[in-house]
């Protein structure tokens, strides 16, 4: 898998995105913009993008993420993070619609700590599809139109309206979650849990296969997370249902599905990525799990 792209490399392969030459750092020591589908590809690549972006999508196509993917068949907005690498396959010959693309910087005034990773929106492991119906894509249109007349203004507080425009959408998107995804930490089982899988996520997506998985096992969790071991495992099977192995056997092995699937790395380069001296080690792992040997699980991919 390559390494994330920057702004810079999104620019350089997208020139029609930018045709007005907008520095990197255009909204201050944050960036944003936005454009129409129109200058999208039909197909991109399967790679993490360093910067946030929120598409209305109107078209079909395929969303690919981790070992999944969404069936794009009716308007949608997507939110795309940073942290988790996608591609889009367009199905639909008409593709509409519009995306921006922005830094933590610009959403965030510097003064704010607060990161879009806690977002529900952004949340790694939550769902980045929204389907609107026919009012809500309406209302989304008119908020991105005004943002794309907005951008060339030369209002002087412009890229103010268009953080306020941004935090309007988010909020729509926001409104559409069910309840139950805002519920509150109302224990300390209930807490531990969360920065559990808070912490295995943000040890993915796997960039590089010089990368070495560090958190492994619930000892290693544990002593990250400052609990004791049998605390935190108690606290995930209560929350969960499922033993804290369980869940990191799990998520390794959507990742190494998700290496198998996208890069073109060998075997033992996905096994010491993932965590493990040896390639036999890797091979048996994942035999066990999903009842297939890497290379026939990667047969099946193609």
């Amino acid at each position: 898998m390559p390494h994330s792209e920057s702004l810079k490399e999104f620019y350089t392969r997208v020139p029609q995105a930018n045709p007005t030459g907008l520095s990197l750092n255009n909204a201050g020591p944050g960036h944003f913009n936005i454009f129409s589908r129109a200058s999208c590809f039909p197909r991109t690549a399967y790679i993490r993008r360093d910067f946030y972006k929120i598409s209305l999508i109107i078209g079909t196509g395929r969303l690919y993420y981790a070992n999944k993917w969404i069936a794009i068949e009716r308007p949608a907005l997507l939110f795309s993070n940073p942290m988790v690498p996608y591609s889009w396959e367009a199905e639909s010959d008409v593709q509409e619609g519009w995306f921006c693309l922005f830094t933590e910087d610009f959403i965030h005034p510097i003064e704010r700590r607060e990161s879009l990773q806690d977002s529900p929106l952004f949340r790694i492991g939550g769902s980045p599809v929204f389907f609107i119906d026919q009012q809500q894509q309406e209302d989304l249109s008119a908020i991105f139109r005004k943002m794309q007349a907005e951008i060339e203004s030369i209002y002087t507080h412009k890229y103010d309206l268009l953080r306020n425009y941004l935090h309007i959408i988010i909020h729509e998107a926001m409104k559409m979650q069910p309840a139950l995804a805002y519920k509150k930490h109302h224990n300390a089982s209930s807490r531990i849990t969360s920065l559990f899988l808070e912490l295995l996520e943000r040890q993915f997506p796997i960039d590089t296969p010089e990368t070495n998985l560090q958190l492994r096992t619930a000892n290693d969790f544990a002593r990250s997370l400052s609990v004791h071991v049998n605390s935190l495992n108690r606290s995930v099977k209560d929350i969960t249902g499922k033993t804290t192995t369980e869940l990191i056997s799990a998520r390794i092995i959507k990742e190494a599905q998700a290496l198998l699937a996208h890069t073109d790395w060998n075997v033992s380069e996905i096994a010491y990525s993932l965590g493990f001296e040896y390639p036999a080690y890797f091979n048996n792992f994942f035999k066990k799990q999903t009842h297939l040997t890497p290379s026939e699980a990667r047969k099946n991919f193609v």
